[in-house]
């Protein structure tokens, strides 16, 4: 999801001139930086995007996430629902909080299916945590019905999918918050840095004020500002916001780019019989960040993803062994390999993953391989691309 593929003189001039500017802190220091702000450009930039009320940047993607949750008062104690194909950020980012990660199954949207959703709801859940992994999304329709039924949080990590949408909302839009990364390879990019978003005055006040040590930002005296609640330092740099600021504005460029590559792979893997798509909603329509596909099972797929890398077809994975995006690695957190002791709360509602399985989440993910979309392609290097994978999955397939 890489928009630093295509730096260029935007993002350079907004560099430069922080740097000429001299002011690299996102709050404070009004009289030195001559009216520059970085950072709250970059939000007002995003809500326009986003169709939100409220941005929030912070520090990066997982920061976003735990922001998002204690905002709306997410801590101790309480279990928030998320997909067992993710980012190890998800687990980590609630587990910073004190709270209880439980992970139920994925359906072929590559996202939580409700019907594992509702089935894991006890006294103790506090929010449902979708990840709009890959550049698409869940059902997002059933999600929110199920919140709404339990009177609980739906929280949107879409921090791989910006520029989706689902009924011509943006993702991350729809749920009671939203999540944003845009760490170096994602679709836009600050090198480092993250947004909560929301349509909720109070959980933005919240997130405002949490990821600045708790400053209440009232006033123009930075050393002057009270502090309603604890909080920690969650902030973006201007500098970071600079190319952010310059990266949002080329977003519809960066779609348009990875819809065309997206389309030629697609199309020519279509002619395969045995090959299926994730499903995308009805209503929904991907960022094109990812292309994902089905083959018949784990031992074909693998073997295709094996001829991929002869064939020189990078960057596709399948994720049933991967060390960060699916749990059947996460022995640190089912072992809870920590620095510092666990909370007794934390370690018993942890306990389920010992001997919890996820048939339908292996189904899948041992089926699925997903390849990235690439901005740098010339329009022959796709076509040959998309060769090389519809002659290596028949091969395969054939043997």
């Amino acid at each position: 999801m890489p928009g630093f593929e295509l730096f260029g003189d935007l993002e350079r001039q907004q560099v430069n001139d922080v740097l000429d500017n001299g002011v690299l802190m996102r709050y404070g220091f009004d009289g030195m930086r001559n009216g520059h702000w970085k950072a709250k450009e970059l939000e007002i930039e995003l809500k326009n995007t986003l169709q939100s009320k409220h941005v929030q940047l912070v520090s990066s993607g997982t920061a976003a996430v735990s922001v998002a949750l204690a905002a709306a008062g997410v801590g101790a104690g309480d279990e928030v629902i998320m997909p067992t194909f993710t980012f190890v950020a998800s687990f980590e980012a609630i587990m910073m909080l004190g709270a209880i990660p439980i992970l139920v199954d994925i359906d072929d949207t590559l996202t939580l299916s409700p019907k594992a959703v509702e089935n894991a709801i006890t006294p103790k859940t506090k929010a449902v945590m979708v990840v709009q992994m890959c550049g698409s999304m869940g059902n997002m329709d059933a999600l929110q019905t199920i919140c709404n039924k339990h009177n609980i949080l739906l929280v949107e990590d879409a921090c791989q999918a910006i520029g989706g949408t689902y009924n011509g909302r943006p993702l991350g839009s729809i749920g009671d918050l939203g999540c944003f990364s845009f760490d170096f390879v994602k679709t836009i990019t600050c090198g480092e840095g993250g947004a909560v978003i929301t349509n909720n005055k109070e959980y933005y006040t919240n997130a405002d004020h949490y990821s600045d040590h708790g400053h209440d930002h009232v006033g123009n005296d930075r050393g002057a500002e009270t502090h309603p609640f604890l909080g920690y330092n969650f902030r973006i740099s201007e500098l970071h916001a600079a190319v952010g600021l310059a990266q949002v504005k080329r977003l519809p460029e960066f779609i348009d780019i990875q819809k065309k590559n997206y389309t030629i792979l697609r199309e020519a893997l279509s002619q395969i019989p045995e090959v299926t798509f994730r499903k995308v909603p009805d209503g929904g329509e991907e960022s094109y960040a990812f292309l994902n596909f089905f083959l018949p099972d784990l031992e074909t797929t693998l073997k295709v993803v094996d001829a991929f890398k002869v064939s020189g077809v990078d960057a596709c994975w399948n994720y049933y062994s991967n060390n960060w995006h699916y749990l059947n690695k996460w022995d640190h957190l089912k072992d809870l390999k920590s620095l510092f002791p666990i909370s007794t709360e934390v370690k018993e509602g942890l306990e389920y993953l010992k001997t919890k399985e996820f048939p339908e989440s292996d189904h899948y993910i041992g089926r699925n391989i997903s390849c990235l979309i690439k901005l740098s392609w010339t329009e022959a290097e796709v076509y040959e691309r998309a060769n090389k994978m519809v002659t290596a999955v028949k091969t395969v397939l054939e043997t």
